[in-house]
C-alpha cells in the first residue's frame, strides 16, 4: 500500500481526553476516534490491528478443535429470563423494545444464545465434545467507561462455549482452552499470567482469568513470591494471622467523644489498628447486611456478595440507615446488639482477644471484646490479601501488582442447560443436562494491552504478528529517480513473497515521515537514500536503537529471518 493513497491521521499533542499511554497513542497514531462516551470508530490503521489479533484467536481456536459461529447481537428476552438472568443482570444491560412492545437486549454476552442452540441441535452424546465460538460486538452499558477501549460500552469479544458429557470431560475441554490461550497471548506477543477468578455473574465452579501486569490496570492481582500460585484481588483467599490467645477481660463501655475513624481510636487507646474491629453496614437491595474486620483490613465486596447470595445494589448504607441498625451516628456501629439482616463475621475476628468496637451508642466504644462471648455470626474470608500475607499454598509472602483482564475462562457446569432444559441423550439412554465452559477473549482490550507493554516516547512498538503493516520502504526523496526505483523494486519484491509492506511516497521531509512511522509503530523500516550509491540501504528494528546498513540484494533475506525469528512464516 501507498501512504500517498491512505487515511493517515496522527496527531502531534497528546489528546485532553486521554488517561493512559495506550488511548494517547491510539488516539495520536490515528487508529481510534471517539464517537460518543466508551464508543469508538476504528480507521483504518486500527482496524487492520484489530483483523491481526482475530486472525491469531482464530489459528488458536481452530487448532483447539472449536468451530466458528455467529450469533445474532440482538436477543429476544425470554432466553434471560428462562437463565434467570434478565432481573438479575443489572444495568449495564442494553434493553428495547421493538415496535411490538417486544423486549430484547443487545448481548453483552451469549451463554443463552449458545445455549438455546445445543439444545436444538444437540441430541447424543456422540455429538460431544463440542466447541463453537464467535468473534462479535458486544454491549454493555459501563457507569464510567474510562481508558480508551479498556473499559468501552461497545467492544469486540470472542467468546467461546464448550458442550461435554460430564464433568471429567469439562475438565478437558477447560484445560484444552487454557493452553490455547497461553499460546494465543504469546503470539499476540503479550507477557500473560493465567490467575484464580471469581465467577462473577457467569456462575459455575471455577474460572481463570489472563492477567497482562500494568500499572494502570483496573484488577488487583495476588502473586505468591515462592510458588506459581496467583490470583485475582477478588477470589484471593486468605491466611487468617493467628493472634497471641489471652484470658478473656470483662467487657466495659468507654465515652470517646468525637472518635470515629480508625487512627482517631488508635490515638485514644493507645494501641494499633490491629485491636480494633470496625463493623461497616452495607445495603443490599432489601436488606442490611453488617460485616465485622479486623481494623487494618479491607472489606473484599465480592466476598460477601458471594456469601449473600448476589445483589442488584450493593452499596454502602446510607446514614438513616446507621442510625436504624444501630441507633448511633456514623463511626459508633458495632457488632453488639446491632440490628441487621445477615451478621458476617471476618474469620480474623475469632481469631483476637479482648478488642475494641463501636458500642451502637453516638460517643461510645466498647474494649475488651470477644466473639462467641459477646456476639456471633456467619464466620467466613470477607477480606482482601494484604501485601506480605502468608500464601494459602506454600506458606510464603504474597505480592500484589495490577493488571488488565485480556481473557477470561469458566467452568459454567449446568447452570445454564438446567435451567434453559438443554439436555442430550447419555450411553445409558437417559436425558441429562449438558455440561458447559465458557471462554473469552477481549479482541479491543488485547489491542491496547499490547500496546501497554509495547511502547517508548516515541510511539508504538507492534509485535511483527499484529502490526498494521509489517515492513515500511522509505525514500528519503521522492524526487531522486534512483531513490524511487530502488524503493518501488525492493517494495515489489516484498509483496511478492507475501509481507504486508507499505511505500512512504509522501512528499514530506524525512524526519516527518519517521516520526509517523515510528509514532504507528510499524516494525521493520527499510530507509533508501544516498546510500544506493554504494549499492546499500538502511534496515532498521522498531523496537531497537541502531540502524543496520545492508546490500540492497541481501533486503529479503534480511527480513525473511526478522520472520523466522518471530516463528511467522512467508
Amino acid at each position: 500500500m501507498k501512504l500517498s493513497k491512505m487515511l493517515i491521521s496522527t496527531l502531534r499533542e497528546v489528546p485532553a481526553e486521554s488517561e493512559i499511554a495506550s488511548h494517547q497513542l491510539m488516539l495520536r497514531a490515528g487508529m481510534i476516534r471517539k464517537m460518543a462516551s466508551g464508543v469508538y470508530n476504528y480507521l483504518p490503521f486500527g482496524i487492520k490491528v484489530i483483523k491481526k489479533i482475530e486472525d491469531v484467536v482464530r489459528q488458536g481456536m481452530d487448532a483447539a478443535d472449536a468451530q466458528e459461529f455467529l450469533a445474532s447481537a440482538l436477543i429476544p428476552s425470554e432466553l434471560w429470563v428462562e437463565s434467570g438472568r434478565w432481573d438479575v443482570y443489572g444495568a449495564e444491560l442494553f434493553r428495547l423494545k421493538d415496535r411490538n412492545e417486544r423486549e430484547f437486549c443487545l448481548g453483552p454476552t451469549h451463554e443463552e444464545v449458545f445455549t438455546d442452540i445445543a439444545r436444538n441441535e444437540i441430541k447424543s452424546y456422540k455429538q460431544l465434545p463440542l466447541n463453537l465460538y464467535q468473534i462479535q460486538t458486544k454491549y454493555r452499558d459501563e457507569r464510567r467507561p474510562r481508558f480508551g477501549v479498556m473499559r468501552s460500552r461497545e467492544f469486540i469479544m470472542k467468546d467461546a462455549y464448550s458442550f461435554d458429557a460430564s464433568n471429567e470431560a469439562l475438565d478437558k475441554s477447560y484445560n484444552k482452552m487454557y493452553d490455547a490461550y497461553n499460546n494465543i497471548f504469546k503470539k499476540c506477543g503479550l507477557t500473560c499470567k493465567a490467575v484464580e477468578a471469581d465467577s462473577g455473574a457467569m456462575g459455575g465452579s471455577g474460572s481463570a482469568e489472563f492477567m497482562v501486569k500494568s500499572e494502570v490496570g483496573e484488577d488487583e492481582v495476588v502473586f505468591c513470591t515462592s510458588c506459581s500460585y496467583a490470583a485475582n484481588m477478588e477470589k484471593a483467599p486468605g491466611t487468617p494471622e493467628i493472634m497471641e490467645k489471652k484470658e478473656f477481660k470483662e467487657l466495659n463501655k468507654i465515652l470517646t467523644p468525637n472518635v470515629k475513624t480508625i487512627e482517631d481510636l488508635e490515638k485514644f487507646f493507645n494501641t494499633t489498628s490491629k485491636g480494633f474491629a470496625k463493623t461497616l453496614i452495607y445495603k443490599a437491595d432489601k436488606r442490611v447486611i453488617a460485616i465485622v474486620l479486623r481494623g487494618d483490613r479491607q472489606l473484599n465486596e465480592t466476598k460477601v456478595k458471594n456469601k449473600i447470595g448476589g445483589a442488584l445494589e450493593f452499596e454502602m448504607a446510607d446514614a438513616e440507615t446507621v442510625m436504624t441498625s444501630t441507633s448511633a451516628a456514623v463511626g459508633f456501629a458495632g457488632p453488639i446488639g446491632i440490628v441487621a439482616d445477615i451478621l458476617l463475621v471476618d474469620e480474623e475476628i475469632v481469631n483476637m482477644y479482648n478488642f475494641i468496637v463501636g458500642a451502637n451508642d453516638t460517643g461510645y466504644h466498647y474494649e475488651n471484646v470477644n466473639y462467641g462471648k459477646d456476639f456471633n455470626g456467619i464466620v467466613g474470608d470477607y477480606r482482601n490479601v494484604n501485601e506480605g500475607d502468608k500464601c494459602t499454598k506454600c506458606g510464603s509472602a504474597l505480592t500484589i501488582a495490577r493488571g488488565v483482564e485480556v481473557g477470561h475462562i469458566f467452568k459454567l457446569g449446568t447452570k445454564y442447560s438446567k435451567a434453559m432444559n438443554a439436555t442430550f441423550i447419555g450411553q445409558d439412554g437417559k436425558n441429562k443436562p449438558l455440561v458447559m465452559g465458557c471462554y473469552g477473549i477481549g479482541i479491543n482490550r488485547t489491542m491496547a494491552a499490547i500496546i501497554e507493554q509495547n511502547h517508548d516516547e516515541n510511539g508504538i512498538k507492534w509485535p511483527l504478528s499484529v502490526a498494521p503493516y509489517q515492513v515500511v520502504v522509505v525514500p528519503v526523496s521522492t524526487k531522486d529517480e534512483g531513490q524511487m526505483e530502488i524503493a518501488q523494486e525492493i517494495y515489489d519484491n516484498l509483496k511478492k513473497i507475501g509481507v504486508e509492506v507499505l511505500m512512504d511516497d509522501r512528499n514530506e521531509r524525512v524526519g516527518v515521515k519517521f516520526k509517523d512511522l515510528d509514532l504507528i509503530g510499524i516494525p521493520i523500516r527499510i530507509t533508501v537514500g544516498k546510500r544506493i550509491s554504494e549499492g546499500n540501504v538502511e534496515f532498521k528494528l522498531r523496537s531497537e536503537q541502531e540502524n543496520e546498513i545492508i546490500q540492497i540484494g541481501s533486503v529479503i533475506n534480511r527480513v525473511k529471518e526478522e520472520f523466522n525469528n518471530n516463528n511467522i512464516i512467508l
